[in-house]
């Protein structure tokens, strides 16, 4: 008999198991696609033995959910990138035509711009335009 790589020889153990477990394995051995109790158990404890010897999530974490998450994070870091550079596009355009029409010096904007600073980090960017315009209606 040759032994691949991969394989090795297999030893019968016993061991104790409850009721109430051996009925979940019977149960999770068909939902995991085991052939046999054997390769159950094998699988559990390669599991279990990856967890004991990483820190790292990773390590035990199947590989189809890793994937998944790092695909869907790319999509979602993706599609964020684009709306920001649109938003900082359109924002860009908009500081362009007031700036054309507008004749305000620069301490004025520099007052502007601080409380602005000043706003964002007390509301946590939750400002509306409402606020700005009663602001300005109120100097």
């Amino acid at each position: 008999m040759v032994l691949l790589k991969s394989e090795s020889r297999k030893t019968k153990k016993g061991f104790w198991i409850s009721e109430d477990l051996d009925e979940k394995v019977d149960i999770y051995l068909r939902l995991d696609n085991c052939a046999s109790r054997s390769e159950f158990v094998e699988n559990a404890l390669r599991f279990y033995i990856g967890y004991l010897n990483t820190k790292n999530a990773g390590g035990f974490l199947p590989e189809a959910l890793s994937a998944m998450l790092t695909g869907t994070l790319d999509n979602f870091a993706g599609r964020m990138g684009s709306l920001l550079f649109k938003q900082g596009v359109d924002l860009n355009v908009l500081g362009q035509i007031i700036a054309y029409d507008t004749d305000i010096d620069e301490g004025e904007y520099q007052r502007l711009r601080g409380r602005a600073i000043r706003d964002m980090k007390r509301t946590n960017g939750r400002i509306s335009f409402k606020d700005a315009l009663d602001f300005q209606k109120s100097v």
